[in-house]
């Protein structure tokens, strides 16, 4: 109960200063998957690198409000400050990853993903490695009929931490460019090496120029 409390806190405070900060950055949208006005009618999961997490919550808030929306958020004492913080945005979090609660996860997931959220997933997250895409986002799409929106994110000027995923933080007043790139479908796969060639082709699609 009183973790369950700091992380309410902790969350409150961070949520707070994340909206200030962002007040002060500047937003360019390029939608060429075309949803922000129409959204597909087949279930649509966010996809983007862990390290370009600082915005996301800001970005479903700004650019789908009035839309449901769910994130996987790891089933650790962090994931626990983590699910508080999407609160603040009126994002549900589902606790688990691949290592930890994999199972639920899925489960509840592809409950979200029925009662219309959209789901937000980082596909090398949370422990990488960076840039790599783990078969978790591939198998929700088949099982669910999902649409992978690939989500780029690059900043004018950034902080980069020492962390396994490169954690960015935009500078104040730098500039954010956004692209909503063509949805994905993952069509059903007859073994590993078929699956495995869808992987290696999102993985393509999404990693970003020059590693950043």
């Amino acid at each position: 109960m009183k973790h369950e409390k700091k992380a309410r806190l902790l969350a409150a405070l961070g949520s707070w200063i994340v909206r200030a900060w962002i007040f002060t950055l500047r937003f360019r949208l390029v939608d060429r998957a075309g949803v922000r006005n129409t959204p597909p009618e087949k279930p649509l999961l966010w996809a983007f690198w862990h390290n370009k997490l600082f915005v996301m919550p800001h970005l479903f808030e700004r650019y789908f409000p009035g839309r449901l929306g769910a994130a996987l958020a790891s089933a650790s004492k962090d994931g626990e400050i983590i699910s508080a913080f999407l609160k603040h945005f009126g994002i549900r979090a589902i606790r688990g990853s691949s290592s930890r609660g994999g199972a639920r996860a899925l489960v509840e997931m592809k409950r979200a993903i029925a009662d219309g959220y959209i789901m937000a997933i980082t596909p090398d997250g949370p422990r990488g490695p960076r840039y790599s895409i783990s078969p978790g986002l591939l198998k929700l799409a088949q099982v669910t009929g999902g649409l992978i929106l690939p989500i780029h994110v690059t900043y004018s000027s950034y902080w980069q931490l020492k962390t396994w995923d490169g954690f960015m933080i935009p500078k104040p007043f730098s500039k954010v460019h956004i692209t909503f790139d063509i949805l994905h479908a993952i069509p059903p796969t007859a073994g590993e090496t078929e699956f495995e060639d869808q992987r290696v082709r999102l993985e393509r699609m999404m990693r970003p120029q020059h590693g950043k």
